[in-house]
């Protein structure tokens, strides 16, 4: 999928704002926007096939970050626009907020939450 058809989406473009603050599990993202964990892995899935964001697996984990410095110039021109874009939109820094409630909480019990949904 396009860099372009992949922030075309306003949930994925609110996944990139929320990994500004740096790495987040598949459960903490899920946790944020409270949907079914097959659609935020849809989600990520595409922002990765669009080189976006990277991944890592620890354990039955999987941590998803934005792309470092080696990352493609049109990649990190493309993440430096959208922050710019949404820098002041009241939902990301909800967003932010919520994060960072969501980061005090064990990862285990994060699972456990959204596996009874």
């Amino acid at each position: 999928m396009s860099m372009t058809k992949a922030l075309a989406d306003v949930t994925r473009v609110r996944i990139l704002m929320a990994l500004r603050g740096g790495e987040l599990c598949v459960c903490q993202i899920t946790e944020l926007f409270g949907m079914a964990p097959s659609t935020v892995s849809k989600h990520l899935s595409i922002l990765y096939q669009a080189g976006l964001v990277a991944s890592r697996k620890t354990d039955r984990w999987v941590y998803y970050r934005l792309p470092g410095r080696g990352a493609a110039v049109p990649v990190r021109a493309a993440l430096a626009w959208v922050a710019r874009a949404n820098a002041q939109d009241p939902q990301i820094s909800a967003d932010t907020k919520h994060i960072q409630r969501i980061q005090k909480t064990d990862l285990a019990e994060l699972c456990k939450r959204q596996c009874k949904k």
